[in-house]
């Protein structure tokens, strides 16, 4: 599973500043579901650079983050967010209770099962945990030539990357975790339907900060972006993205 990937996890640290300049937000429909019970207290469990955390924090929650790197907290913490530095399984809440807690686009790097029961222990009754993820669903055109480019150049990245329109298996395992902690009722899954337009820089910023472009060997991330950034020039320097965020949502019990 990738959350036992350490290496991968807690490697976005490096690229934090362009992380938290070049990674999609979320719909306000996610961030609306999220509210719905108006928490006050919320947690954002590997909250990076606070992204997620910012659009709860504006909407009147009291939020605390998360993070396994210091790198990511700095930023964060600039943004105005309180953020301890813990993996969360680890992490001691000294006796802290929240209404909410969230976790966007990291949920993967944590054990599902583990982290499930943490968040439990974590809620008061019936607060909610909120897991979601931007998956990105790529026009038939740019799907087509991002694919002959990869299948060259790295193939198999595109299968599973969450930007290509790869689905591995993080929603599903978050349901079975979140079932298998025995602290929720039953998870529902909401998908949320948004879009952003990249141009060719920002879209080449955004690919350094996926993991899986980030674990190839230099030479060849650099051919690769150099092709997919000739590919996008080729339509005119830009190209609308649909994306959907997909929300896991359960109740503690």
């Amino acid at each position: 599973m990738l959350f036992e990937d350490r290496p991968r996890a807690e490697s976005f640290g490096a690229i934090a500043e362009l992380y938290d300049r070049v990674r999609p937000t979320y719909p306000a429909a996610l961030v609306d579901a999220l509210l719905a019970d108006a928490p006050r207290r919320a947690l954002d469990i590997g909250c990076g650079t606070g992204i997620a955390a910012a659009l709860l924090a504006a909407r009147g929650c009291d939020v605390l983050g998360v993070e396994v790197d210091e790198r990511m907290a700095r930023v964060a913490r600039a943004r105005g967010i309180d953020v301890e530095v813990a993996p969360f399984e680890r992490w001691d809440a000294g006796g802290r209770r929240f209404d909410l807690a969230v976790c966007g686009q990291a949920w993967h790097w944590i054990d599902p099962v583990a982290g499930a029961q943490k968040a439990a222990s974590l809620l008061e009754p019936r607060g909610r945990l909120g897991l979601f993820w931007n998956f990105g669903v790529p026009p038939t055109e740019m799907a087509n030539l991002f694919g002959a480019i990869y299948a060259r150049l790295a193939p198999g990245v595109e299968s599973y990357s969450v930007l290509l329109g790869g689905r591995d298996a993080r929603v599903d395992t978050a349901v079975a975790g979140i079932e298998a902690s025995q602290g929720f009722a039953a998870a529902e899954v909401s998908t949320f339907a948004w879009s952003r337009t990249h141009d060719t820089v920002q879209w080449l910023q955004l690919l350094r900060t996926h993991s899986d472009h980030q674990a190839l060997p230099a030479p060849q991330r650099e051919r690769l972006l150099a092709a997919i950034g000739d590919a996008i020039e080729s339509v005119g320097g830009s190209f609308a993205m649909p994306y959907e965020a997909i929300l896991v949502a359960a109740r503690r019990r």
